[in-house]
């Protein structure tokens, strides 16, 4: 077992005392926006994008449910879980991706992202983990794409470990240069192909 590894397995149990992974709805569609807008990283998209992706491309991302909440829901209890809790959990983090239609092996990630009170605990390895587990099983993917500007240091390590865990090369490029962005001062995107997964 790789570093990697280790530090997954010892989160993942505490993950399933407090946290269910589940495919998005669109009425998480709110909430996303809401964790994509805190996180000050990503580049935020019109909510209506999120509904949009919830409905559309649900079988390509993933959430991770609060079921704290649904257990204080039962009990009268505010958690302060806000727009987008349900009966099942608000979602607290998120993974969304689609298959490229010109390599349609490969998942390409679009945006990752935690709460604010749930990161540090291996979050978002955990459900990108379950997703291309997921896709790969029922899609046949065999490897992952994404992009990361250059200052986002969470991300590049955050995939350096899963594709370390899967056994497989990261090569990367830039693939979309600054200056093609039409706001000052875009950093470029520099793609990660991660792949062949092996495990």
């Amino acid at each position: 077992m790789t570093a990697a590894q280790a530090d997954l397995a010892g989160v993942r149990s505490e993950f399933t005392r407090s946290f269910r992974i589940d495919a998005p709805r669109v009425e998480d569609g709110a909430a996303i926006w809401r964790i994509a807008r805190d996180s000050e990283v990503l580049d935020l998209n019109s909510s209506y994008s999120y509904l949009l992706w919830c409905r559309d491309f649900a079988a390509t991302s993933v959430v991770a449910r609060d079921t704290r909440s649904v257990a204080s829901s039962d009990t009268g209890t505010d958690t302060g879980s806000g727009p987008g809790s349900g009966p099942d959990g608000a979602p607290i983090a998120f993974v969304t991706g689609y298959i490229r239609p010109e390599r349609p092996e490969a998942l390409v990630v679009w945006q990752v992202a935690v709460d604010r009170a749930h990161r540090g605990k291996g979050l978002a390895g955990t459900l990108l983990d379950a997703l291309t587990r997921r896709v790969t099983e029922e899609q046949g993917i065999t490897s992952v794409e994404t992009t990361v500007t250059p200052d986002n240091i969470a991300s590049d390590r955050m995939f350096h470990a899963y594709s370390e865990r899967h056994g497989a090369t990261l090569e990367r490029e830039v693939l979309f240069d600054g200056g093609l962005f039409p706001d000052e001062g875009h950093q470029p995107e520099v793609l990660y192909r991660i792949g062949p997964l092996t495990t």
